[in-house]
């Protein structure tokens, strides 16, 4: 269903406002690049700070300057199960092929909370679901076991895993089924995730070097795996560097390297990336050949 490169969007802003000519011309590089499907609304498109109205729109930005091209999966995650469950009803409304709803956060739901979460959202929308798992973010983790359970639910269709624990790829894969979809949402483990039955990666580095991670994973695709080894010491140092101070400064630093003109705004908390973080993020630029 889902496959590939799939950047995990920034979202521009211009003096508090979302830049939505810059964003739409971030997404269409996206797709002439390779990326495989495209996710807005995102931890990386800062969506902790996003109005309703404008996580709405971005959105909405993304699914018409796709234009079916490639498959829109929406961030759609909240601490709250009525917001998430709002969220997906206005992702389904803009036309978003699927919905990526992050393990709820702060709250620190019990294993009988998340699976009961997780079926609230599949009772309420068709929206494909995609956990997202990221217990060093959300502190909660959805276990093997109660993600198998809602992978039975027919909407739930695959995980994001940033676990950054590459045995569970395996484990999830015996628990949930051969197709149930994982995705890595860790680029520098990417390699290594896909080998044990990954077949993709929720990219934050595929911002910045769309055609170099779209290579990447097709490499690993059609088995090529000495090609995509090269790429991997190739882009390392990226992965490294985009997260040399707080994401996504760090990605939309780089992005006014490889795109001059491209707004590096941040809204607070975040602030822009350190000198110490920009010039690791010069030299990783350099190593891969973008600059």
């Amino acid at each position: 269903m889902f496959f590939g490169s799939i950047p995990a969007l920034v979202t521009p802003f211009v003096r508090g406002r979302v830049a939505e000519d810059t964003f739409r011309e971030l997404v269409e590089w996206q797709i002439t690049e390779g990326s495989s499907a495209l996710v807005p609304c995102g931890t990386t498109g800062e969506v902790a700070t996003l109005t309703s109205d404008e996580h709405r729109r971005v959105i909405e930005l993304c699914v018409e300057q796709a234009r079916g091209r490639v498959p829109v999966i929406a961030g759609c995650g909240s601490y709250s199960t009525a917001q998430s469950i709002e969220r997906m009803a206005a992702a389904s409304a803009a036309g978003a092929a699927a919905a990526l709803v992050v393990v709820p956060y702060y709250n620190k739901p019990s294993q009988a909370g998340i699976a009961a979460h997780f079926r609230a959202l599949a009772e309420a929308s068709d929206l494909p679901i995609i956990v997202y798992n990221v217990p060093s973010r959300t502190v909660a983790d959805i276990s093997v076991e109660t993600l198998a359970d809602v992978a039975h639910l027919p909407t739930v269709v695959g995980v994001k895993d940033a676990s950054g624990n590459l045995a569970r790829v395996t484990a999830q894969r015996l628990a949930c089924g051969k197709e149930f979809c994982q995705l890595s949402g860790n680029d520098d483990t990417a390699l290594g995730f896909n080998a044990m039955g990954g077949v993709g990666c929720i990219s934050v580095t595929a911002n910045v070097a769309p055609k170099l991670c779209a290579e990447f994973q097709e490499a690993m695709r059609e088995g090529r795996w000495n090609e995509a080894l090269e790429l991997q010491d190739r882009l390392y140092p990226l992965h490294a560097a985009l997260f040399s101070d707080a994401s996504p400064g760090p990605a939309k630093y780089a992005l006014t390297r490889v795109r001059p003109g491209f707004p590096i705004e941040l809204r607070l908390p975040l602030t822009e990336p350190s000198e110490a973080s920009r010039a690791a993020i010069d030299a990783a630029l350099a190593h891969a050949g973008l600059i």
